[in-house]
């Protein structure tokens, strides 16, 4: 069981505050005229933004924590390190936060597919949290950061409809290099790690369970990615104007 008091909890609150605190703070910013004029690109603008900063701050964090402690890379379930378990806490306040403005933002529905995931985002951090376990795990996770402050780039640029740039194009190469390194190759270098606990009531089998879930949804995001920026679409449905909340 979970202990009502553990130290954990303070930082989790602590970090969901100061996302919360950096949104309205961002949400002070200028926004780009094509966004402004439309208040859901205007909500997700925001998001995004947030979003970016956390992609910044965790991507480079967990990249040092590697380089610091390198033998997250292989004892994955008992390497641990202050700087690694601090991070984890951190980003998971950032998923409590993500969760609540979506669904206080009433985007609850068009973005169910982020709610999924920060769910079983934070089921997979709550080992690591609290029992000190699998926080290798966890830092490697968040190495797909890396790759999220160009996707969110991507993002940013579409909602304000500037695929024509020259820097659009630039980053869409750049990001699909990026979702290899960083979110394709993790990800599967964790689920052959997991696959040790197949047939194991173990809170490993557990994480495993949640790594085959996200593999899918990685896998189906990173179609979207090929066929959105590689294979467009002749002519966007009328019923998918608002797609840009999950592409």
């Amino acid at each position: 069981m979970l202990p009502l008091l553990h130290p954990a909890l303070l930082l989790l609150l602590g970090a969901t505050l100061t996302f919360r605190a950096l949104r309205r703070a961002l949400c002070r910013l200028p926004l780009p005229a094509h966004v402004r004029a439309d208040p859901l690109r205007t909500w997700r603008w925001h998001n995004l933004l947030v979003s970016f900063a956390h992609s910044i701050v965790s991507g480079i964090w967990a990249l040092l924590c590697v380089w610091q402690t390198p033998e997250m890379l292989v004892e994955i379930e008992t390497a641990w390190s202050l700087s690694g378990y601090l991070l984890v806490c951190f980003s998971a306040g950032y998923f409590i936060h993500d969760t609540v403005d979506i669904v206080v933002s009433g985007q609850a529905r068009a973005s169910w597919e982020y709610l999924v995931h920060h769910v079983m985002a934070m089921g997979a951090f709550i080992s690591g949290i609290f029992w000190s376990r699998f926080v290798g795990g966890g830092v490697l996770t968040l190495l797909v950061e890396v790759s999220n402050i160009f996707l969110t780039i991507r993002m940013m640029m579409k909602i304000n409809n500037a695929q024509d740039l020259l820097l659009y194009k630039i980053n869409k190469y750049v990001n699909l290099v990026m979702y290899f390194l960083f979110r394709l190759a993790p990800q599967a270098y964790l689920t052959y790690f997991f696959m040790q606990y197949v047939g194991q009531r173990s809170l490993g089998s557990f994480l495993l369970g949640i790594l085959l879930m996200l593999d899918i949804m990685i896998l189906i995001y990173f179609s979207r990615l090929l066929r959105s920026d590689f294979c467009p679409e002749r002519v966007t449905s009328p019923q998918h104007k608002d797609k840009f909340l999950t592409e």
